[in-house]
């Protein structure tokens, strides 16, 4: 029920109840105003667009606290969410009202992360807070959402620059003996870390030469599914990695996981990270060293990460010739978009390959300025 009535000092209030029969007034200058209010308030009423004023009230942290809570995600998804509420939206947004929360604020927000972060992570904290911004409309804590039109940092068109021969030679002679196959492995496989560290002895037919996929170890250490349904899969393996996991084997035998730590315990990303820095340290050392003895400036040794070893792993096989199927399939890609979206530049032949496809094509335009193989042709009145 909604009615108007005309104030003693001159003004107009308008008043309505809504649906828990809760009652609202405002007061305006005009009648007109206030019934152009009063018209807004039910028509959202009818489209069920309304909007508790009360809902807005609550703080973004005590709605981001239950939205959280709520959420039905991978570790790493849960991972991503806390991270970006945690440490940059809760201390920025956290004390105002959903409702006092402007496209401005979000705009000024991520210009000053912009600043601190790399493009990826800072589009990581938007997705967050698109998704429970989202969340607050679709509740009616909000009418809408205060992302709208936010410009974000340009992602980098970088390409993947494999590490060569030598640097992974070079990772492998100083990583501890314990753990010194799984590098082996990883360039040889093309798994993931977490694929590896869940692997089992079981899982290697060193007869068939393969790997079979079943799991992934989280970062929790926890167990789980593979990334997607199509990194479930069978990899195919050279005698180069079925002999370093033998006489990986053969030194540390084990009947369960296939890595694990010098305690006994299966092998965790801690641990593999702990190894996998020290390692990089040894050769920058190493190479600081070299560089004394020689009298010559040290060279800054790449930044390799342990994915690079699977972008050594894609390099080799598209190098080889293998089709982009082929290297989706082995990669566990979810599709060859992916693979084709990190992999493409290296495929070779492509442009060379597009100037003989055109040629062939286009022959009957030539003009006569080339050679056209061994033999001469006239054309336009003129001996090419």
């Amino acid at each position: 029920m909604a009615n108007i009535q005309k104030r003693p000092n001159g003004k107009w209030r308008a008043r309505y109840r809504d649906l828990d029969g809760k009652e609202y007034a405002r007061h305006f200058e005009r009648k007109l105003d206030a019934q152009r209010w009063l018209d807004e308030v039910t028509a959202s009423m009818v489209t069920g667009q309304y909007v508790d004023p009360r809902a807005g009230r609550v703080t973004f942290e005590k709605y981001a606290e239950k939205w959280e809570g709520s959420l039905i995600a991978s570790e790493a998804g849960e991972r991503i969410t806390d991270n970006a509420l945690r440490l940059h939206l809760v201390p920025a947004l956290g004390a105002r009202s959903m409702a006092a929360i402007r496209r401005n604020d979000i705009q000024v927000l991520f210009k000053h992360l912009s600043d601190q972060l790399g493009p990826g992570s800072v589009r990581n904290v938007y997705d967050v807070l698109v998704r429970l911004m989202t969340a607050a409309v679709d509740d009616k804590v909000i009418a809408s959402s205060p992302c709208h039109q936010i410009t974000l940092p340009t992602m980098p068109d970088e390409e993947v620059t494999p590490p060569t021969v030598e640097q992974v030679e070079a990772v492998a002679r100083v990583m501890p003996p314990y753990i010194r196959a799984a590098i082996v492995t990883l360039a040889g496989s093309g798994l993931r870390i977490g694929e590896l560290l869940g692997l089992k002895v079981s899982d290697v037919d060193f007869k068939a030469g393969a790997i079979r996929v079943e799991r992934q170890r989280l970062q929790s250490g926890k167990i789980g599914p593979p990334k997607t349904a199509k990194s479930r899969r069978t990899v195919p393996v050279g005698e180069v990695v079925t002999d370093a996991l033998l006489a990986h084997l053969a030194a540390r035998p084990s009947k369960g996981w296939l890595f694990t730590m010098e305690e006994g315990e299966p092998l965790n990303y801690r641990r593999w990270k702990t190894e996998w820095n020290g390692a990089r340290k040894a050769l920058q050392a190493a190479e600081n060293g070299a560089a004394e003895r020689e009298g010559r400036k040290a060279v800054e040794l790449p930044h390799m990460v342990t994915h690079d070893l699977r972008h050594f792993y894609a390099s080799a096989l598209i190098g080889g010739g293998a089709s982009v199927k082929q290297v989706q399939l082995v990669l566990g890609h979810a599709s060859a978009v992916i693979t084709l979206r990190i992999y493409a530049h290296l495929w070779p032949g492509e442009e060379d390959r597009t100037r003989a496809v055109m040629d062939a094509v286009l022959g009957g335009l030539r003009t006569g300025c080339g050679q056209v193989g061994d033999a001469t042709r006239e054309t336009a009145g003129q001996t090419a």
